[in-house]
């Protein structure tokens, strides 16, 4: 595989993208983390993918470890939802209407996550997540919402207080733009730390409308949740009257087909879901008891609308998803842990052998390499980790035909179409990336301009 990495392109194609990108969009991209700008050199941009691979307008191909932030489990280009979004595309780009696609794909969903008893489809997590928590907002008559550290639901302006995903790669504590009194309701409490959490309702037993969670968070880098934190959640929402939201957005239909409720046995008020969800394609979802969810218009007095929502096309990659997830469950899986299992404990196999602190987070098809040697179990434990480290290796990978999130806060994802070559690959890429760290800390090639 050396020999592959010596046949790396210079980036010249895509710098000539960026150059004329920068003319247009903020930064050059439309989403922040794009611009590589926390581990250094210059993106790559992509003409196509395929199976488990992208390809730049240079020429060059890497195994994808980020599948477009979660939602390729089946790998790029999977024929059958090509074929359902080609054929759903013959029949009209979008309606604005009811369709009975939308009912066929909620049909899939209620299957895999029984707490759905009733939902409402979106076109993004964002929007999913912020009509959650004004759903909970508006059936409880209560204003505070709980959030946690480095968890990331999107960028509506209450769930921006200490997220994580790009502020937390920026080292933005939060976003300006955002009312002071638009935050005063969003309490920000530390992952993991289920006392913090007891106190805070003990301070305002009557207050808090919600408590909304990744159950893995997916947005500081992989963190599972400590053994009897997420019943503990359970608990005390219970107890207090305050609703249980279940951010699935990234773990929904990965961890495993019920996503991470299912996997550790708690069940929510809410759910909120998305990636997989679409097959790819911009689509998210909301749902969970119905007495809640007919709060909602036009049955009940909050708000909720979309244009976009339960479009076609997305409808039809979502049935083809889950459709093959569903019948493929008993292989799909297995596979996932295996093959992930291989390429993050590989490394960091081969990471103690080259003497890097490195710690190993994973839960299923979803993990993290953080820069430390401490163990990472909320955003502070995160925020310890050799940044400048990440984005040495980071850069070195990428000239080995490896992408990786480009951020030490982003988890990676691995697909149905990763095996035993993308782990070869992998793992040759990263003994060399880490052999070599004490070097100077050079850009590759293809990052200069």
């Amino acid at each position: 595989m050396l020999s592959e990495a010596k046949k790396f392109k210079p980036f010249v194609q895509s710098l000539e993208l960026e150059r004329r990108a920068e003319g247009y969009f903020p930064g050059g991209v439309n989403s922040p983390v794009r611009a590589f700008r926390a581990v250094g050199g210059h993106p790559p941009f992509v003409v196509r993918a395929e199976g488990a691979y992208l390809y730049d307008a240079d020429g060059n191909r890497y195994v994808d470890m980020f599948g477009s932030w979660g939602p390729m489990i089946l790998g790029h280009a999977f024929p059958p939802v090509v074929e359902a979004i080609r054929e759903a595309a013959g029949r009209g780009t979008s309606f604005g209407a009811s369709h009975a696609g939308e009912a066929a794909l909620a049909e899939l969903v209620r299957r895999c996550f029984p707490s759905v008893e009733k939902m409402r489809f979106v076109s993004s997590g964002t929007e999913a997540c912020m009509s959650a928590v004004r759903l909970a907002r508006g059936f409880t008559g209560r204003n505070f919402a709980v959030k946690f550290e480095g968890c990331y639901h999107g960028h509506a302006d209450a769930l921006l207080v200490k997220a994580g995903s790009g502020l937390a790669t920026f080292g933005i504590p939060g976003s300006a733009g955002v009312p002071a009194e638009t935050a005063m309701h969003t309490l920000a409490l530390p992952f993991n730390d289920l006392g913090a959490v007891e106190t805070t309702f003990a301070a305002r037993p009557e207050e808090i409308a919600c408590v909304i969670v990744e159950p893995v968070v997916g947005n500081a880098g992989t963190i599972a949740p400590r053994p009897g934190y997420l019943e503990g959640l359970r608990r005390l929402c219970t107890e207090y009257g305050a609703l249980l939201i279940l951010d699935e957005v990234m773990t929904g239909f990965r961890l495993s087909l019920g996503g991470a409720q299912e996997l550790f046995g708690v069940r929510p008020d809410l759910t909120t879901l998305g990636k997989i969800l679409g097959g790819g394609l911009p689509c998210a979802a909301f749902g969970g008891r119905a007495e809640v969810m007919d709060c909602l218009a036009p049955l009940g007095p909050v708000y909720q609308a979309g244009t976009l929502s339960g479009n076609p096309l997305a409808m039809a990659a979502g049935i083809a998803t889950l459709g093959y997830l569903i019948e493929h469950e008993d292989e799909v899986y297995p596979r996932l842990e295996r093959v992930t299992q291989a390429i993050a404990e590989g490394v960091g196999e081969l990471a103690r052998e080259a003497g890097v602190p490195l710690r190993t987070n994973r839960v299923g098809s979803m993990f993290t390499w953080f820069f430390t040697g401490e163990p990472v179990t909320d955003f502070q434990s995160a925020a310890s980790s050799d940044t400048e480290a990440f984005g040495r290796f980071h850069r070195r990978m990428m000239e080995a035909g490896v992408w990786l999130p480009p951020s030490q806060y982003e988890a990676a994802f691995v697909s149905a179409a990763h095996g035993d070559a993308e782990v070869e690959i992998v793992l040759e890429a990263a003994k060399d990336a880490l052999k070599d760290r004490g070097q100077s800390d050079r850009l590759p090639s293809s990052a200069i301009h």
